[in-house]
């Protein structure tokens, strides 16, 4: 599927509040994703898992900047929140993110992936784990959002 037909057929299925009740909502890459080259994966309730390169996400010693890996990370745990708070009829908003770093990478592709720690009704809270071409964990970050009623 193109991606100007991924676009149209999200379009077709959510608000720009969030989920459309009683649907799954499915990710829609906002600006910063796009210019940070993010690709999606997987996206589930149990698994969101994404790629960012390297390239052009670096700080100026040459290594992936943390910023962008709290960027990154961040946006990964949040759609896996609002894909979870979407079976509710909610959408998610973030209320609380922690990042160590544990190695640097200057090139490749790395991987991004936010699994459940807690699904409540109220909250989440998802483990994201960052890790280079070897498998290798550059970052581990957990996020929490809490669950609200769309907008009217």
């Amino acid at each position: 599927m193109t991606p100007e037909a991924r676009d149209a057929e999200l379009a077709a299925t959510k608000t720009p509040e969030g989920p459309t009740p009683g649907e799954l909502w499915k990710i829609t890459l906002g600006e910063l994703d796009e210019k940070m080259g993010v690709k999606i994966v997987e996206e589930s309730v149990e698994r969101v898992v994404a790629t960012m390169p390297v390239e052009g996400n670096r700080q100026s010693f040459g290594l992936l900047h943390g910023g962008a890996s709290l960027a990154v990370g961040e946006a990964v745990g949040s759609w896996a929140a609002v894909i979870h708070a979407s079976t509710l009829g909610k959408t998610a908003v973030g209320v609380d993110v922690s990042a160590t770093h544990h190695r640097s990478a200057r090139t490749g592709v790395i991987t991004i992936t936010a699994t459940p720690i807690h699904l409540g009704g109220t909250l989440t809270t998802h483990e994201v784990l960052i890790t280079n071409d070897a498998g290798q964990r550059l970052c581990s970050m957990r996020i929490t959002n809490l669950l609200l009623a769309p907008r009217a």
